[in-house]
């Protein structure tokens, strides 16, 4: 279900992938963070890092009574306080939906998929 944006010049409408898409994105900032993970295959996707072709992938989006609730399925680099890293993702991705797109971001949710192990030690 899209979510629209009304104002006395029109209306702005957003399909959720792109809601999605810019969710991902920002969450892609974070530091800690090294990518997204599938959400439909939970067992394959602790293994499976998704490009940045497929950030919406890894984000679902909720309309309920014009409000935004963010689903993040992430992978965090090894060594760093999981929940630091999900503070911030959460922080970034409420503020830039509300910032860039306009929207009203009732939560966001992260779920951390697993952690990745990012150089030799």
């Amino acid at each position: 279900m899209p979510k629209d944006i009304r104002n006395e010049l029109g209306t702005i409408t957003f399909d959720e992938n792109v809601i999605a898409t810019v969710a991902g994105y920002a969450a892609l900032d974070c530091y800690g963070l090294v990518g997204m993970a599938s959400r439909k295959q939970v067992k394959d996707s602790i293994s499976e890092l998704l490009g940045r072709e497929n950030l919406a992938r890894g984000v679902d989006v909720r309309i309920q009574n014009d409000d935004v609730i963010v689903d993040m399925y992430i992978i965090v680099s090894y060594g760093t306080r999981i929940s630091e890293v999900a503070h911030n993702v959460m922080d970034k991705v409420k503020y830039t939906l509300e910032h860039f797109l306009g929207l009203k971001v009732e939560k966001v949710n992260v779920i951390v998929q697993g952690v990745r192990v990012t150089g030799e030690r």
